[in-house]
């Protein structure tokens, strides 16, 4: 049965998903890398709104990367950047719509996790192609599509290896939770 994405169950889900989402990721902000014309941030914590999007359903992921790229902009730069806010949202978004057609019990199954990670691909590439593509179109940063392969890389690189580690975890945690029970 899908739980309405707007149930106390599912907000108390968000507000952890988000907090989790900026706390792991403001001490990132800081730490850049020199790259394709200008500075390439490495994030490991993009991997989040991808798990919580694949466990809680695409609303879930979609609020957690929004609001969590929100609150560490903020709290990193004073400063927001809607579009790298939508993209991140895109982040949770994308790989959410495997929560309709992936069984909970599938999650540490090796096809369910390689799914998760094909997933986490095709969300990096879109959130992260948002963010870069609407920064060239808007004429905000001419060298953004030269920006895209490194930062679409390094979130591909982290989700890939992040995002079926974490669903394989959550997965075992839960299941061992409710044996003891």
């Amino acid at each position: 049965m899908i739980e309405s994405p707007f149930s106390a169950k599912r907000t108390i889900e968000m507000v952890v998903g988000t907090l989790l989402y900026a706390a792991l990721t403001i001490p990132f902000n800081i730490l850049q890398v020199p790259g394709d014309g200008g500075f390439l941030m490495i994030r490991p914590a993009i991997a989040i709104p991808i798990v919580f999007g694949i466990i809680f359903g695409p609303v879930v992921g979609f609020i957690v990367g929004l609001l969590g790229k929100v609150l560490s902009d903020f709290a990193s730069f004073g400063a927001l950047s809607w579009n790298r806010e939508i993209g991140s949202a895109l982040l949770g978004a994308v790989p959410g719509m495997a929560y309709f057609f992936i069984r909970p019990r599938d999650w540490t199954k090796a096809k369910a996790l390689a799914m998760a990670a094909v997933l986490a691909i095709v969300a990096s590439i879109v959130g992260v192609g948002f963010a870069t593509m609407t920064d060239y179109i808007l004429q905000t940063d001419l060298s953004a599509i030269a920006r895209f392969y490194s930062a679409a890389g390094t979130a591909i690189v982290n989700c890939v290896i992040l995002t079926p580690t974490l669903l394989f975890a959550y997965t075992k945690a839960i299941a061992e939770r409710a044996r003891r029970k």
